[in-house]
């Protein structure tokens, strides 16, 4: 094994994976906007899921190893802290991260789709309206007037939710792998709430697009990894 893929393979490992069950989702809230309704039965397979947001010091690897441009925002005080999740990358480049993941891992690394999303957000609680259940957050964060004020946060500062995963309806909009409308194919679905959002905190539910090429100060993504199932069926 070259030194190159020895350095990839070791990226990999640093990765934070949580284990994520299988079962069936309810996808969606009849509360929500109309592009949450109906709710709808989703089986989902057991998968993992990045602890966190993908961050600036694990993107630079990439870009170190690829010569993949940096991204938009990398020099940019407010958004360039090393733990602070990577911001302004497209879907393309966050598909890129996954697939040279897997290529040198020999690991199927890869963007969640929508539904794996949010079954994950919701920690093993059905139908909870935020990671935690139904608290509302400002109540789950006292200090709220004080976060994401000119950026997101360093990933991981704050409670994890029942499956062990920080952050997932905060700090950046999230890639998922899905079009937002499949008929149309002009934009990529994303989840989860920004800092630059009047209310940085989304629900589980909540659903956000833009097309796939655009580069958002809020946007960033976290991989996603296929479990390649044992002899005997077991994952």
């Amino acid at each position: 094994m070259g030194t190159a893929v020895r350095a990839v393979v070791a990226h990999a490992e640093r990765i934070e994976l949580c284990e994520i069950p299988g079962g069936t989702l309810l996808l969606g809230s009849e509360s929500g906007r109309d592009d949450e309704k109906p709710v709808r039965e989703i089986p989902i397979a057991a998968f993992r899921l990045g602890r966190t947001q993908v961050t600036n010091t694990q993107y630079d690897a990439f870009v170190a190893a690829t010569g993949h441009e940096p991204a938009p925002f990398r020099a940019q005080p407010e958004l360039a802290a090393p733990a602070q999740p990577v911001v302004g990358v497209s879907w393309f480049d966050a598909f890129l991260y996954c697939d040279w993941l897997s290529e040198l891992s020999g690991r199927d690394f890869r963007l969640p789709s929508e539904a794996e999303w949010e079954w994950a957000a919701r920690g093993g609680l059905a139908a909870a309206r935020y990671p935690w259940g139904e608290l509302a957050p400002s109540d789950r964060y006292p200090d709220l007037a004080s976060l994401w004020r000119t950026g997101p946060e360093p990933v991981g500062r704050h409670l994890s939710n029942g499956y062990g995963l920080y952050e997932m309806c905060e700090n950046v909009h999230e890639w998922c792998s899905d079009w937002y409308d499949p008929d149309t194919c002009l934009r990529k679905a994303s989840r989860g709430g920004s800092w630059r959002h009047q209310e940085p905190v989304s629900t589980c539910s909540a659903r956000s697009s833009i097309p796939p090429a655009f580069r958002y100060a809020d946007y960033g993504f976290r991989v996603a990894e296929t479990l390649t199932p044992e002899p005997g069926g077991a994952a």
